[in-house]
């Protein structure tokens, strides 16, 4: 073969090499993004000489869950029902208020006096009834079901405190209405907060039933508090800090608290309502 016949040899295998490769026009094609994208690959078998065309399956990443506020929705006002809903809107119903007196037995449990060993006295002297007590007696005068709390407005989540209105509802009528508040220290802990401000407007409607009115009588307060109260110097363990300390006489100082010697005593400082509201006495 002459030099002549071989440079036309590899001047046709460079013009067959180059149709695989993109001219100008394909490469402005491709620019303008009009070029479908592969949407298969090749992929050999070794078990004969056959190919197969594997579909590329897209790349998923997983949006991140955003994470949700515990205030988040305690903003909302209670729903409001429809005009041919038949049963009580008691968001804003004042249905059956003062409507006519219990019965003598209901009334007669609800005015029962409180024993002395159902009364607690916290630290700071108040004197208290606590929460369940009070469902106990509202359970033995209309039975379980026949009562019960009903929101009046939003939840209020402040800077430290959780507060919103309940109106206590017994034998298909209100009987009364009070805003319960409570303190929180964390927002993790807003909704036990909750909880403790519908246990707290509660203790505050059953005011005008008068259970447990006992806890807001000045000297019934000082009377107990001599007879049952207990008032000590107390030390804590690891920093050494005093304080006053009330408790009940049949009770014991816990750790870390420990009592300093010498300085225990009748209680004869203060008291206070249920919860630790109520009027404060001195003596």
């Amino acid at each position: 073969m002459s030099d002549i016949q071989q440079q036309e040899k590899r001047a046709d295998e460079v013009v067959e090499d180059d149709d695989d490769e993109p001219d100008e026009w394909d490469q402005r094609i491709f620019s303008t993004g009009c070029a479908a994208p592969a949407l298969a690959t090749v992929q050999p078998n070794n078990n004969n000489n056959n190919t197969h065309l594997k579909p590329t399956q897209p790349t998923h990443h997983p949006q991140p869950t955003p994470q949700r506020s515990l205030t988040d929705s305690l903003q909302q006002p209670p729903p409001h029902l429809s005009e041919n809903e038949k049963q009580v809107d008691w968001t804003r119903s004042f249905h059956g208020l003062s409507s006519h007196p219990f019965t003598p037995d209901q009334a007669s449990i609800l005015q029962q006096e409180i024993l002395p060993d159902d009364i607690e006295i916290k630290p700071d002297g108040i004197i208290y009834l606590p929460e369940i007590k009070y469902r106990r007696i509202l359970n033995r005068a209309f039975g379980p079901g026949g009562w019960g709390l009903a929101p009046r407005g939003e939840t209020i989540v402040t800077g430290k405190v959780v507060t919103r209105e309940y109106g206590l509802v017994a034998g298909g009528r209100l009987i009364s209405i009070a805003r319960g508040e409570q303190q929180y220290f964390d927002p993790d802990g807003i909704p036990t907060a909750t909880e403790g401000c519908k246990s707290n407007a509660l203790m505050r409607c059953c005011k005008d039933l008068g259970i447990a009115s006992e806890l807001w009588d000045p000297r019934f307060i000082k009377r107990f508090l001599r007879d049952h109260g207990r008032e000590m110097m107390v030390e804590h363990a690891t920093t050494r800090k005093r304080r006053k300390h009330f408790m009940r006489r049949d009770d014991e100082i816990r750790f870390p608290w420990k009592e300093v010697s010498g300085a225990g005593g009748p209680a004869a400082g203060v008291g206070g309502g249920a919860n630790g509201v109520g009027g404060f006495v001195k003596r």
